[in-house]
């Protein structure tokens, strides 16, 4: 079940380079950033409110707290280079390199997570390396 789920976030992934695209046309990259940044904000903790989630905030520790705002910076440091390179850059080509992050996120889950790697995770992060190298290369 959990792949319907990851297709779907592919799906609204490649909807969201496009609408982002056409949304950020004669717009500073910043403030469409800010932008997409509240609109994901009011609807997640609509979310939340309406399901009830809110409920186990207290239960965080302060590690989640840490490591989920660590992800956090992280998160809008992303989404602030993407929609610069989406301002500059031809969609397809800036959300193929941006899909780099999944070899980087293999690679960085062995050596800090300690997952293993398997040839065809290992071999399928090389083609994704290999794939963004001939998006850059002139």
């Amino acid at each position: 079940m959990w792949w319907i789920y990851a297709l779907l976030s592919a799906f609204f992934a490649a909807l969201t380079a496009i609408f982002a695209k056409v949304g950020v046309e004669n717009v500073n990259s910043n403030l469409a950033t800010a932008i997409r940044t509240v609109v994901v904000l009011i609807m997640i903790w609509m979310i939340v409110f309406f399901r009830n989630e809110y409920k186990a905030i207290g239960e965080l520790s302060s590690r989640n707290w840490i490591f989920l705002t660590i992800s956090g910076f992280a998160t809008g440091l992303s989404w602030i280079f993407y929609f610069k390179a989406l301002q500059m850059g031809e969609v397809s080509k800036v959300a193929g390199i941006d899909k780099l992050s999944l070899a980087l996120t293999i690679i960085f889950a062995v050596i800090f997570l300690g997952e293993t790697l398997t040839w065809k995770t290992a071999v399928g992060a090389g083609l994704i390396i290999a794939g963004t190298l001939f998006l850059i290369w002139k």
